[in-house]
């Protein structure tokens, strides 16, 4: 069992503990998210570690305090933007409205016709994905991994779905799930920024680091003639901003190498302003060039 499957199993409660959670301060349950996040980074070394070596190959420049305060703060905002959960999946509607503010071109996603969501990791995609659900009125879909414990697994799910009734796609069904929402008009809700091995990869920078990048954005984009607008999702003290950009130009230029390197250098740009909001608990460069030495 993965680090943050432990506290998935260990935290998640029943619904009527649920509600009244919800019901409490938000500064009351950041602090209790914050503790959560603090004894993980004490107790995850190896999880730690995965953070510590990802900094050192993105931020090089950046000085050894400055790469181990990122660090404490990728956990810190993990543990909040896990017992976030509580109140955006069962707080009143209005709660989730008045926490999760909108900007950007998000009105656009209410335009008919399929749209596809590059919508990387950072700690505020669950936070994104119930507001946007909550204030667009269209059909939505995105991927799922289902859990091993039933119990979160309903849980995570029945959250997931709380506004909209979105579409589930399982990472089973994969690529042809998505596909078949994007043909009947959904947005699509992606995350293509991790490292999912070599199949249907291709090698481009990030952070000046040869790193496996999956081809599903342009490819998705290309087959559904559906436009590309980013959705960064960033955590603060009065809730969340979910800010949703403009249709990406010419893309997907017909290069999946170049729409990848494209899609990495955005994202570079949006970590860089908070970096220590990205999920860098994963293993990004696990998947070498053949040849290249294993970085962990």
């Amino acid at each position: 069992m993965t680090d943050t499957a432990v506290v998935h199993h260990a935290l998640t409660p029943g619904p009527s503990w649920l509600r009244w959670a919800a019901r409490l301060p938000l500064p009351l349950l950041r602090t209790v998210g914050a503790t959560l996040g603090a004894g993980l980074y004490l107790l995850a070394h190896r999880r730690r570690a995965i953070v510590q070596r990802n900094l050192a190959l993105c931020f090089p420049q950046a000085s050894a305090a400055q790469r181990r305060t990122w660090a404490w703060q990728t956990f810190i905002h993990f543990g909040q933007a896990f017992v976030d959960r509580v109140w955006l999946w069962h707080a009143p509607a209005t709660v989730v409205a008045q926490r999760v503010r909108l900007e950007g071109d998000w009105a656009a996603l209410a335009e008919p016709g399929p749209q596809l969501l590059f919508v990387p990791h950072f700690v505020g995609l669950d936070a994104a994905w119930t507001r946007l659900t909550q204030a667009i009125d269209r059909p939505w879909a995105g991927l799922y991994a289902p859990q091993v414990n039933r119990m979160l697994d309903a849980w995570v799910r029945q959250g997931r779905q709380r506004f909209g009734a979105p579409q589930v796609v399982s990472r089973r069904e994969g690529v042809r799930g998505l596909v078949r929402a994007l043909r009947a008009g959904s947005a699509v809700y992606l995350l293509p920024d991790m490292d999912f091995g070599p199949r249907e990869s291709v090698f481009v920078p990030f952070f000046g680091v040869p790193a496996a990048t999956v081809t599903s954005l342009p490819r998705l984009a290309a087959v559904a003639r559906a436009p590309v607008r980013p959705v960064v999702a960033r955590l603060d003290r009065h809730g969340y901003r979910v800010w949703v950009g403009a249709a990406w130009a010419d893309y997907p230029s017909g290069d999946d190498a170049a729409d990848a390197q494209r899609m990495n250098a955005e994202l570079q740009a949006w970590i860089t302003e908070t970096p220590g909001q990205y999920h860098w608990l994963h293993r990004r460069f696990k998947t070498r060039p053949t040849g290249s030495a294993p970085v962990y």
